[in-house]
């Protein structure tokens, strides 16, 4: 039985996913200013604002597990599988995720990042 409350889940996923978003950004921005773009100022303020909206997301969600006492931790990974184990009051749930399901969210939320009006 999970000694985790439903509503915390959310933000534990956020511990796994954003920072996935910020590394697929840098390594965007990085093809973008190296690349053959016509036009790049575009490009980067755009993987800039978008990297700048994450990185508030993360940190909101670092407070939020600082103030509940919860904790992210990254287990065993193999070509299938990555475990994280989350952590509340000196109890772990470990819990198992598809490769293939982390790419498929971390792809999900860098769309909704950039789709935000204001972006």
């Amino acid at each position: 039985m999970s000694v985790l409350k439903k509503e915390v889940i959310p933000y534990l996923e956020n511990m796994i996913y954003l920072p996935m978003v910020l590394t697929i950004l840098e390594r965007d921005r990085l093809l973008i200013q190296h690349g053959d773009f016509k036009l790049k100022k575009p490009y980067l303020g755009l993987v800039d604002e978008v990297a700048k909206c994450v990185h508030k997301e993360l940190g909101n969600t670092a407070a939020y597990l600082r103030m509940n006492q919860l904790s992210v931790i990254r287990g065993k990974m193999d070509d299938i599988f990555t475990e994280y184990i989350f952590v509340h009051n000196h109890q772990e749930d470990c819990r198992r995720y598809l490769n293939v399901r982390l790419r498929n969210r971390t792809e999900e939320l860098l769309t909704q990042y950039l789709r935000q009006p204001g972006i």
